[in-house]
């Protein structure tokens, strides 16, 4: 019997993406299968940088965008972040303990087959287009989640 595991990622926080790429890496190294609905500040996690813009964009998706953080690694921590202090020593923990860096998870999920997905309202409440997000990513509705969620055996809200 196939296994499923389906992670909501709500939350655009470190700690928390941190957590969900490792479990996501570690499910696909035992053959589960494994998607990852993005959904609103989960969003933040999915961002190309490289190709944000702010052409048709209202003058709030103008204001949101330049607020964010521009991409994965810039996120707070959930707890304890202190203006960033706590996330750079998280940061330097993990390179002592040659823990690789968030992107890396990120990467790493992509190229195990992880199927990666941004929810069509969130982008569109929060002004985000389908070219400012990474390649890898599929938009679809709830509703699509949910038909993929109910098949799971796992389903994590992070």
């Amino acid at each position: 019997m196939d296994k499923k595991m389906n992670i909501l990622m709500f939350s655009g926080e470190y700690d928390k993406a941190l957590a969900a790429l490792i479990l996501a890496n570690s499910a696909r190294e035992i053959n589960i299968d494994v998607t990852m609905f993005f959904a609103f500040w989960g969003l933040l996690l999915i961002r190309d940088p490289n190709n944000m813009s702010e052409e048709d964009k209202t003058t709030y998706e103008k204001m949101f965008a330049n607020m964010t953080p521009k991409n994965i690694e810039e996120l707070p921590l959930s707890k304890m972040n202190f203006a960033g202090i706590g996330k750079k020593m998280l940061v330097e923990m993990m390179e002592e303990s040659d823990t690789p860096a968030l992107t890396d998870f990120l990467n790493g999920a992509i190229k195990k087959g992880v199927n990666i997905q941004a929810c069509k309202l969130s982008c569109e409440v929060m002004g985000f287009k389908e070219e400012e997000l990474i390649k890898e990513v599929k938009i679809v509705t709830a509703e699509e989640y949910l038909q993929n969620a109910l098949e799971s055996n796992i389903q994590l809200f992070i």
